[in-house]
């Protein structure tokens, strides 16, 4: 995930637009086509509309593009692919690193490494893309499907990702961020937003993922992330086996889990429908639960705990009745038995060892509401002391503000 892992082009003429022209194919896997491609996206100048038509193209390099103000625009989804399964020079299908950036209508497949890397961008706009691996679920398929890292005012909207091995939707290290109405499936994560500030994330529809959708902060990386509103979504059955890379934060992940929170605070889950998650249909947890391995230690202004998590107003039913790794099906046949099964909610235990035996500051309370119940695993303790008490969730906080993109998208 994380520390910065994170193609393309006919041009059809548009009235007062910089648009750019390139001959058609005389067949898919055309080196003078592909060359073309590439040619097209490093000349292109501020405001150009690159159009790429319907067709399946074969490329074998990755494609880049460091201009600003371009828009990429295929015929649709469907219509107009991308293949790189013949990849061998570039991890990414396409880098872009620029501001002013708009993709929309086309699918991304096949990629080496990450499908659609945008780094270092503000004002982006995705827009009706798919990314996927069309071999299934493989851990040599990509780390990221859609992968914007360190931008600002990001949308990201009626796309789809499939097969990527760590995260289909992934918005890292960024500010100001709406993904909504997506389909996310057959990926580790489903759609994953990771030390970012301002998120909103709603519409969407998760379902045969590891992990459905997921809140996280990691230490060692330039910003701490808050603020994110969860709601609207269809988060079910995501109880595909984890295949992500071993050491890879999201290799942590049990699979079967709903949505997922882990040492993010500030973090609003609402009015979802979240049901059949094998593991949990919500964990809240601390870095300590994870397997995820820091090299370079973690800094001493890293805050590992959850903290201001309000979850209130979801649909929650089934899930809980398998959970993964032993440890948690132990614990579920300990307090429910064999045939048993998690309530909604399942929380490591790890909590801010400063305010042992005082009470948290309200606003960094854990507040639950609308649940069936919520287990505290006691990881502390190696789960020897869990316990059933909904008393301590039992509270309210104030709720987010709406994020809001300026300037707004027009697609």
């Amino acid at each position: 995930m994380r520390k910065t892992l994170i193609a393309v082009a006919f041009a059809a003429a548009l009235a007062g637009c910089n648009s750019q022209q390139a001959p058609a194919p005389q067949n898919q896997t055309d080196a003078g086509f592909e060359a073309k491609l590439q040619e097209q996206l490093l000349d292109a100048k501020p405001g150009s509309v690159i159009e790429i038509p319907a067709g399946h193209y074969h490329l074998r390099r990755g494609l880049s593009l460091r201009t600003d103000g371009v828009t990429i625009k295929g015929a649709g989804m469907d219509q107009t692919v991308l293949s790189f399964k013949g990849q061998v020079v570039g991890p990414e299908g396409l880098l872009v690193n620029a501001n002013d950036f708009t993709i929309e209508n086309l699918t991304i497949e096949d990629t080496k490494g990450d499908a659609l890397k945008i780094n270092h961008g503000k004002n982006i706009t995705i827009h009706g893309v798919r990314t996927q691996w069309t071999d299934g679920s493989k851990t040599s398929n990509g780390p990221y499907g859609i992968y914007p890292v360190k931008t600002q005012n990001t949308l990201i909207e009626d796309s789809e990702a499939i097969g990527a091995s760590d995260s289909g939707i992934y918005v890292g290290q960024s500010t100001n961020v709406i993904v909504r109405n997506n389909k996310v499936h057959g990926n580790v994560a489903g759609i994953e937003i990771e030390n970012t500030v301002d998120a909103d994330v709603y519409g969407n529809t998760a379902t045969d993922n590891s992990g459905g959708i997921l809140i996280f902060n990691m230490p060692d990386l330039l910003m701490d992330g808050h603020s994110t509103r969860v709601f609207k979504n269809t988060v079910t059955a995501n109880n595909h086996d984890n295949f992500a890379a071993n050491g890879s934060a999201v290799a942590s992940v049990p699979a079967g889990s709903g949505i997922v929170v882990n040492s993010n605070p500030k973090v609003e889950i609402f009015d979802n429908d979240i049901a059949d998650n094998k593991t949990a249909n919500i964990i809240i947890s601390s870095f300590y639960s994870t397997n995820y391995a820091s090299k370079t230690g973690v800094a001493p202004n890293y805050d590992p705990y959850p903290k201001g998590i309000f979850v209130y107003g979801n649909r929650l039913k089934g899930g809980g009745d398998s959970p993964s790794g032993l440890e948690f099906k132990a614990l579920k046949t300990a307090l429910f038995g064999l045939s048993g099964h998690f309530p909604d909610v399942l929380w490591d235990g790890y909590s801010d060892p400063k305010f042992k035996g005082k009470e948290l500051p309200p606003e960094d309370r854990i507040c639950i509401q609308d649940v069936s119940g919520v287990v505290n695993a006691d990881g502390p303790n190696g789960y020897k002391h869990p316990d059933t008490d909904m008393k301590p969730f039992q509270c309210t906080l104030p709720k987010l503000p709406a994020v809001v993109l300026n300037p707004e998208p027009k697609v």
